[in-house]
């Protein structure tokens, strides 16, 4: 990796650290998404106990996911009605998450971009508490004012990639119920067409990421925003994937960390006495954990931020859709 691209990582790391604010925000927000998405989840599972009998949460258990899961689709699919209640409360919770989502990704990118452009050199040791405080640019006005000023634009972002989905989804479904290959070639076919829509969608994910981050520093909309996109993928093709895989391995070493945490904690829940202090130390770790991947995710957009505006800053003619002439950004 070289010196430019770790400095522009700890450029990113530190305006995140700096505007703390939006990671807590962040934070808040995707646990509620996330908290609202259970609810008509485990309403689902309390109507396939009652239709089957048992325990609503004997159908939790993480040894028999599968059977869980196939249980609970078969008595939805016996039960039109309730079937249709399921995907009506699922698809509001999912429309009105996803809006929510948006506009705090729309203030959170409006108060990195403003730190970004209040930090100055503050990647350049020494790291002085004042260069931290004119990249704390969280305020909310600030925030508010994205809201206002990017929400229209991410929403309508926003259904183009649930198109894009929606796309995936049917073209994976088509090859999975489609015409059947060999049986020696099935299982390995599913699993290389897992993979490949796994790659799809992170790639998907990662342009929609950058649509976003090139639409709130230039205040563009989409169609203007996906020429920006192109000349940076193009001209910083390396140092991108570089970054990318750099956060994606922040990622994955924040789960493996966790799910020993997890574990050890696991373990304490068995011993007397000792074992009472497992919930609160598991609630903490569980914090901790949400925390950590919001604020390495900010800090890859914070870093993505600043390529874009180096780039622009040289002066790089791009062709805009609106008129067709070719322009020259200059920070």
């Amino acid at each position: 990796m070289s010196a430019l691209l770790k400095l522009s990582l700890k450029r990113g790391a530190l305006v995140t650290a700096a505007n703390w604010q939006v990671v807590i925000v962040q934070f808040v927000a995707d646990t509620l998404f996330k908290t609202l998405i259970a609810v008509p989840i485990v309403g689902g599972l309390a109507l396939v106990a009652l239709v089957v009998g048992g325990n609503p949460f004997d159908l939790l258990r993480l040894d028999d996911l599968t059977r869980t899961v196939s249980t609970m689709v078969s008595v939805l699919l016996a039960q039109p009605l309730a079937l249709v209640a399921f995907a009506v409360a699922l698809g509001v919770i999912l429309t009105g998450g996803s809006i929510l989502m948006f506009a705090v990704k729309a203030g959170s990118v409006t108060v990195l971009l403003a730190g970004d452009r209040a930090a100055h050199a503050i990647e350049v040791p020494p790291l002085r508490m004042s260069a931290m405080r004119a990249a704390n640019q969280a305020t909310l006005e600030r925030f508010s004012g994205g809201v206002r000023r990017l929400f229209s634009r991410y929403l309508r972002l926003g259904v183009a990639l649930t198109i894009a989905y929606l796309l995936i989804a049917l073209a994976y479904l088509a090859f999975v119920f489609g015409p059947s290959l060999s049986p020696t070639f099935d299982a390995l076919a599913l699993t290389l067409a897992s993979l490949v829509v796994l790659a799809v969608i992170t790639l998907v994910n990662f342009i929609y990421l950058l649509l976003q981050i090139v639409m709130a520093a230039e205040d563009c909309a989409i169609t203007e925003a996906v020429p920006h996109v192109a000349r940076l993928l193009r001209r910083r093709t390396k140092e991108i994937a570089q970054v990318l895989a750099s956060i994606l391995a922040l990622m994955l070493m924040a789960t493996a960390a966790s799910i020993m945490a997890t574990t050890a904690l696991g373990l304490i829940a068995f011993v007397p006495f000792v074992g009472l202090a497992a919930l609160p130390l598991q609630v903490i770790a569980w914090l901790v954990r949400g925390v950590v991947f919001q604020y390495v995710g900010l800090t890859g957009v914070a870093t993505y931020l600043r390529m874009h505006l180096a780039v622009q800053s040289a002066g790089v003619a791009v062709e805009t859709p609106s008129n067709g002439l070719s322009e020259v950004t200059r920070a």
